[in-house]
C-alpha cells in the first residue's frame, strides 16, 4: 500500500493551522501599537506651567482609555511601547518631546493606571440584571479608575524629587496639586467608555 500522500496532507496541514496564530499575533502588534499612538496623540492635548517641568496633558485619560478599552495586558503592553519610544528618542510625549524628563516616571505610572482600567474596562452588568446591579457596576468602575489615576503619582512623584531634588512639600505643589481636580474628571470620563465585545 503506497502512503506517501499522508506526509504531504500533515505537511499542509501545518500551515493552516498556524494561520490563525499568526492573524492573532498581527491583530494583537495592532492593537498594542494603536494604544501607544493614542497615548501618544491625546497626551499632546497640553498645557505648560511656569512652575512645574510636569505639563497638565491628556495622558493619563489616554492610559486610562487605553487600558479600560484593550485590558489590562494589552495596555501594558501599550504604556510599555509609548516609553520605550520616549526613552529611544521618538518625538512621543507633550509638545512632540522626547526623552528621560523629569517628568518620565509619571509616563512610568502610566502602566500601574492601565493595569487597574483594564480590571474597571472588564466591570460590567449583564442586560436586565437591574438598576441597582448597573449602578454598582458604574460605582466600581468609577472607583476603580481613580485609583488608577491616583497610581499615577506615586513613581511620577518619586521620579520628580529624584530629578529636581527638591523637597517632597514642593515636589506635591509642583507634581501633585495642580492636577488633582483634572485628574478626577478624567477618571469619571474614562469609567463612561465601554469594551467592545471583541476585546473582552
Amino acid at each position: 500500500m503506497n502512503t506517501s500522500p499522508r506526509p504531504a496532507a500533515r505537511v499542509q496541514a501545518a500551515p493552516a493551522a498556524a494561520a490563525p496564530r499568526v492573524r492573532r499575533v498581527a491583530r494583537e502588534a495592532a492593537l498594542i501599537t494603536g494604544g501607544a499612538a493614542a497615548i501618544a496623540l491625546i497626551g499632546q492635548i497640553a498645557l505648560p506651567l511656569p512652575f512645574t517641568p510636569v505639563p497638565v496633558t491628556l495622558g493619563t485619560l489616554a492610559a486610562l482609555g487605553v487600558g479600560g478599552v484593550l485590558g489590562s495586558r494589552r495596555g501594558l503592553a501599550a504604556v510599555a511601547l509609548f516609553a520605550a519610544a520616549a526613552a529611544l528618542g521618538a518625538p512621543v510625549l507633550a509638545g512632540w518631546n522626547s526623552g528621560v524628563t523629569a517628568s518620565f516616571g509619571y509616563v512610568l505610572g502610566y502602566g500601574l493606571a492601565a493595569l487597574l482600567a483594564g480590571r474597571a474596562g472588564a466591570t460590567s452588568v449583564s442586560r436586565g440584571a437591574g438598576v441597582m446591579a448597573a449602578l454598582r457596576a458604574s460605582a466600581v468602575r468609577v472607583g476603580l479608575m481613580l485609583v488608577a489615576s491616583a497610581l499615577v503619582y506615586v513613581p511620577g512623584l518619586v521620579w520628580l524629587k529624584a530629578a529636581t531634588g527638591a523637597s517632597w512639600g514642593a515636589v506635591f505643589a509642583m507634581g501633585l496639586a495642580p492636577f488633582v481636580i483634572g485628574d478626577l474628571l478624567k477618571s469619571f470620563a474614562a469609567a463612561l467608555l465601554p469594551r467592545p465585545t471583541a476585546l473582552r
